[in-house]
């Protein structure tokens, strides 16, 4: 037996729209918390304050809605309801008993037994509709009851007095006009409750918001301390673990993580400079039975430069390892330090432009921060005729940008002449007096400052060296 198989059209089956359907969920769920990221605040205190304020806001709308629902609106129909009921008995009345002609004793017992005041006006055409209020429960409720239990033309007036209610009824040769306080067909005390909900609410708020800034003040701190330690700044002299115990676990944990950064920067600096004393006394000691011994002096002076190469080296990886981490931070001045640029650039009979934006001051290690300027710029002097040194300094960051019309390093080295002790084979080769730590030391000096440098193509056809600085 011969079976067909159908062909959905080319837009697929039912099956293929709910599966793409189901696919496009997850990516609109994505975009709408991206959108919502990208409009929340940012700090930790604005965010921890709409954690507390966003469900309160929740569940007091949910309960006013409620209320108004429920409460508010039953109260004022039952109301509602009673009033008219006792309308309809006067209109009852009056019809059973026509004979009394001025309806004194109706009246009376309307104004004494039922809180109505009742008078009767001329046969005259009710007045036209006036405009309802935009959200008014008596105006429906009213409205409502008046239509079921009398069913007769009526005007009513909910917006005139505020604390009367004006209800006039069409009758046979006269009109009826009744006077109600808005207390006895409305339920008036609703602004209590929303008073008293909004008033604990805020005095909910006057608690809530002190404790939290208490209990976030100490996460403030302890995120000023990594940040300045982080920047190679002294950590503040009041900082201890305060807050809750995961905060103060934290904070002893950085505590300890801080203490054995720098003892592990001790016993480094310690054993290097004992290394680089030890191997300095060998090195001097290989000079002196050079001297003292015989020989060619084309060997001689070969082992001597060898001997001076070594020197050099162990000098440069002692500095690249000690990396001035000892410095207290302090005040330099980029004008200064520019001036003595623009002479350095004359004894090298480079060309040197420098343009400067903000302050010039800013808050570094002195020393460090010069080693590191000296490190980059020096690098391109040495390869560049042209050099150009543009520095930014604003919103607490410093960015100084080195441009030079020199070889260039290809994209792919970028990254590896950072490394120590590299020596490219290429155009930008280091010199003979060279150690390849120059910029392995600018970007240890740049990261202990909370930094980093980054190269890229420069607009004068050579290399551009972007250092970035907290400051």
């Amino acid at each position: 037996m011969a079976t067909t198989q159908l062909e959905h059209p080319k837009g697929g089956g039912p099956g293929d729209f709910a599966m793409r359907t189901l696919k496009a969920m997850p990516r609109a769920w994505n975009r709408f918390w991206r959108l919502v990221a990208l409009y929340m605040p940012k700090r930790l205190y604005a965010r921890s304050l709409i954690i507390v304020i966003a469900p309160m806001i929740l569940l007091q709308s949910v309960v006013a809605f409620v209320f108004m629902e429920r409460h508010w609106q039953t109260v004022t129909q039952r109301l509602s309801q009673a009033t008219v009921r006792d309308i309809a008995a006067i209109i009852d009345m009056m019809e059973t008993y026509p004979h009394d002609a001025d309806y004194a004793n109706i009246i009376r017992i309307a104004q004494d037994r039922m809180q109505l005041k009742v008078d009767l006006l001329p046969p005259d055409p009710l007045p036209p509709p006036g405009p309802k209020p935009f959200f008014s429960i008596l105006d429906e409720a009213l409205s409502s009851e008046i239509t079921r239990q009398i069913n007769r033309p009526f005007w009513i007036d909910t917006v005139g007095n505020s604390n009367i209610v004006e209800v006039r009824v069409q009758l046979e040769g006269k009109v009826l006009r009744v006077f109600v306080r808005r207390s006895q067909a409305y339920a008036s005390n609703t602004h209590i409750f929303l008073i008293w909900m909004v008033g604990t609410s805020l005095v909910l708020l006057m608690i809530a918001i002190p404790f939290l800034r208490n209990q976030i003040r100490p996460i403030l701190t302890l995120a000023e301390a990594a940040e300045s330690f982080g920047k190679g700044r002294p950590m503040p002299r009041d900082f201890r673990p305060r807050g809750a115990e995961e905060v103060r676990r934290a904070g002893f944990a950085f505590i300890q993580m801080r203490e054995r950064i720098e003892r592990q920067i001790e016993q480094r600096t310690a054993m290097l400079t004992g290394v680089s004393h030890d191997l300095r006394t060998i090195l001097t000691r290989f000079k002196l039975q050079l001297a003292l011994a015989g020989g060619k002096a084309e060997t001689k002076a070969a082992l001597n430069q060898d001997i001076d190469d070594m020197q050099s080296m162990l000098e440069g990886y002692l500095a690249f390892a000690r990396g001035e981490a000892t410095e207290d931070t302090g005040r330099f001045d980029l004008e200064i330090y520019f001036q003595k640029l623009g002479e350095e650039a004359q004894l090298r009979k480079a060309k040197l432009s420098t343009t400067l934006i903000g302050d010039p001051a800013v808050h570094v290690r002195p020393n460090a921060f010069a080693r590191l300027l000296s490190n980059v710029i020096g690098n391109a002097f040495r390869y560049a005729k042209t050099v150009e040194v543009h520095a930014n300094h604003g919103r607490g960051s410093l960015t100084v940008t080195i441009d030079d019309d020199g070889p260039g390093i290809a994209p792919d080295k970028r990254e590896e002449v950072f490394k120590p002790f590299l020596r490219l084979d290429e155009a930008r080769n280091l010199d003979a007096s060279g150690t390849g730590l120059g910029l392995s030391i600018a970007r240890d000096i740049a990261r202990s400052h909370g930094g980093d440098i980054t190269l890229e193509d420069s607009p004068l056809g050579g290399l551009r060296a972007v250092i970035k600085v907290p400051a």
